[in-house]
């Protein structure tokens, strides 16, 4: 990868993992479904400028609902009700586990020893996270970022059904179904007195937040790494994602105060180690024992 390459993947990964604490910092002022309807309305946008993808209009449905609605419903919602942003950014890499099952399920691909051995790192690392409820997070924003991670995977499971897709256009384009979902639950579940309230006195911080997801977080980042794909092989892209939970956390703590316990240290680094085993075991095994012609 070239050096102006790797420049880009890391602005990328950086936007990502900082992404976390905006969205904290947007919940300030907004609740999380009002949030998810300003966002996506934003993001979509470009559609006025960016071509629709050449996929069928059920998995862009698919796609929309999946990877850009449940996923950030389920987040924004679990973040407001006491997930923190760094561990967010972490128990969220649970969707690399969660494509695993259900690719195997729903497309028949075959899961390795190696990613059922990252598999059952990164759960006790979970489980040990999910254990620590009550302190500076509370079981049920888990659960929720959780759920989170699934509807991430299963968007994922999505893409590889569409086939090659231009990852910015179906971003944009799928943009434009979050908006009424998310409004439909911000007039159920925080009402119309809630949603005025909030639209006529939203504070910069809210506003900053809605921009930077729409626009850095959305926009920008999905098209620089969609730029990355097609230029390099995804098994050499994909690992700096990685990274991701290593700006949250790190990026949670400066900025928001977020520390974590042992126990939460402990299990991050065993969901770090399971995601490494995941992306790099493959490769590695075949290394140390190659098999021979």
């Amino acid at each position: 990868m070239s050096p102006r390459d790797l420049l880009i993947a890391l602005v990328v990964i950086l936007a990502w993992g900082v992404n976390f604490v905006v969205i904290k910092l947007g919940l300030h002022g907004v609740p999380p479904f009002l949030l998810g309807a300003l966002r996506f309305a934003l993001a979509a946008v470009p559609v006025f400028f960016v071509k629709r993808p050449r996929i069928p209009l059920r998995w862009l449905f698919a796609y929309g609902l999946s990877i850009s609605f449940g996923q950030f419903a389920l987040l924004f919602y679990g973040m407001s009700v006491g997930m923190p942003a760094g561990l967010a950014s972490l128990v969220l890499q649970a969707q690399a586990f969660f494509t695993l099952i259900f690719a195997a399920f729903m497309l028949g691909e075959r899961i390795r020893a190696m990613n059922i051995a990252g598999l059952l790192i990164a759960a006790a690392g979970l489980a040990l996270i999910g254990m620590q409820g009550g302190h500076a997070m509370t079981l049920t924003g888990f659960l929720f970022t959780l759920g989170a991670a699934s509807m991430w995977a299963l968007g994922n499971v999505v893409t590889k059904r569409m086939g090659k897709v231009d990852l910015l256009s179906l971003v944009v384009w799928a943009s434009l179904i979050p908006p009424l979902p998310f409004l439909a639950l911000s007039l159920i579940f925080e009402g119309p007195a809630r949603i005025e309230a909030s639209l006529a006195a939203i504070p910069s911080i809210s506003i900053f937040a809605i921009v930077y997801l729409s626009f850095i977080a959305t926009i920008i980042g999905y098209s620089l790494w969609g730029k990355l794909l097609a230029r390099y092989p995804a098994a050499q892209v994909a690992p700096f994602s990685l990274l991701v939970p290593v700006i949250g956390i790190a990026s949670a703590a400066v900025f928001l105060g977020e520390a974590l316990t042992p126990a939460e240290v402990a299990g991050a680094a065993l969901v770090m180690a399971g995601l490494a085993v995941n992306v790099f075991g493959a490769r590695l095994k075949q290394r140390l024992f190659p098999v021979p012609r």
